[in-house]
């Protein structure tokens, strides 16, 4: 018996009816011989580690774009951080941890240079749509390489907690197992909780201009808030897991209204604010320069979005190519490619005799 038939029959004795056991996934679009040690979305966590697109998060924009220092939120420090929180939350309801920090990991590969900014400005570019977790898709299926072939070859179940923990509210359809409805509901916890603090160290907010109604209800600090919200899913879930139809992973009501009541509070305050607005534009300008750019000269791209562009057209490629670029390399393209450069060697290099 392989190790992994261990890990898998562990699965099965421990985890909850509800959750999902790696054995029975749907697969992946390329059939694989099974890996002796990690089981499917063991695997998937791996590979999406070990990829481009995941280290180049580091150096992607969660909110502000270039703030000074070193404590400001990075797209790569925003996905551990809904990684840590839905993994406890998945902990608490017996579910697939695994399969959960395989989304975790995955779920915005997808997101371009200067964050929403650039993802409005392709939005705005594209003949038709474009959609940062959509966008997460193709990186993992088309646009990353893995074994001389298209995507990563992801299993389903993983690509599916991708496309869909975007969005929030009653209307936007669920990811179809558990562990991506943790995921959905723990960017959002993370973003905004993170958000705050990023915001109050900025100078933007000060704690007390919070709305009080929903302090009280979550708490006044960062971990405060936080632990509140994954408590209260915990046991709200567990509940509704209880009564035998499959549920939603969800807080219960007043502290889900709390938590949509500061995301909206954001929005208006931060998001939508002066700041913010002020660097979305010059972004904007930067991404849209570079758009037009590629779409002349696709030579200068790399040799991938190159053959990208003569088998889908020159627009995927340069879109694949740009949200692909961390906020400092998008910047120095753009300057190497629009602001003159003097070729006139300094004095010092002529070693002149002063």
């Amino acid at each position: 018996m392989m190790i992994r038939d261990e890990i898998e029959q562990r699965e099965r004795a421990i985890l909850h009816p509800f959750a999902t056991r790696s054995d029975s996934s749907r697969g992946r679009s390329r059939s694989e011989e099974g890996d002796p040690i990690r089981t499917c979305f063991m695997v998937d966590r791996d590979r999406v580690i070990h990829s481009k697109s995941f280290r180049r998060l580091k150096h992607k924009t969660q909110v502000f774009i270039a703030p000074p220092g070193d404590h400001y939120r990075t797209r790569l420090t925003h996905t551990l951080e809904v990684n840590q929180i839905a993994k406890t939350i998945g902990a608490g309801l017996n579910l697939n941890l695994d399969l959960i920090e395989a989304i975790a990991l995955a779920h915005d590969v997808g997101h371009t240079p200067f964050a929403h900014a650039g993802e409005q400005i392709l939005n705005e570019l594209v003949s038709g749509h474009f959609r940062h977790n959509e966008n997460s898709i193709r990186v993992l299926t088309r646009v990353e390489q893995h074994k001389s072939g298209n995507g990563l070859n992801l299993s389903e179940e993983v690509l599916d907690g991708v496309l869909h923990h975007s969005g929030y509210g009653g209307n936007v359809p669920a990811a179809a197992t558990l562990e991506g409805q943790v995921i959905r509901l723990s960017d959002k916890i993370a973003y905004v909780q993170h958000d705050i603090d990023d915001s109050i160290r900025a100078g933007l907010l000060v704690l007390e201009q919070i709305p009080r109604e929903y302090r009280e209800v979550l708490g006044d600090t960062h971990s405060q808030r936080i632990a509140t919200l994954v408590t209260d899913t915990i046991i709200h879930s567990r509940r509704l897991m209880g009564e035998g139809v499959r549920p939603r992973v969800e807080p219960g009501p007043e502290k889900e209204k709390a938590l949509l009541g500061l995301r909206e509070f954001m929005f208006e305050n931060v998001y939508r604010g002066s700041v913010c607005q002020a660097e979305r534009r010059r972004a904007m300008f930067i991404i849209e320069q570079l758009f037009s750019y590629y779409k002349k000269h696709p030579g200068h791209m790399s040799r991938l979005y190159q053959q990208i562009a003569d088998e889908e057209g020159i627009e995927a490629a340069v879109v694949d190519y740009i949200s692909g670029m961390s906020d400092d390399y998008c910047i120095a393209v753009f300057e190497d490619i629009y602001i003159p450069h003097s070729h006139v060697p300094y004095p010092s290099a002529l070693k002149e005799e002063i």
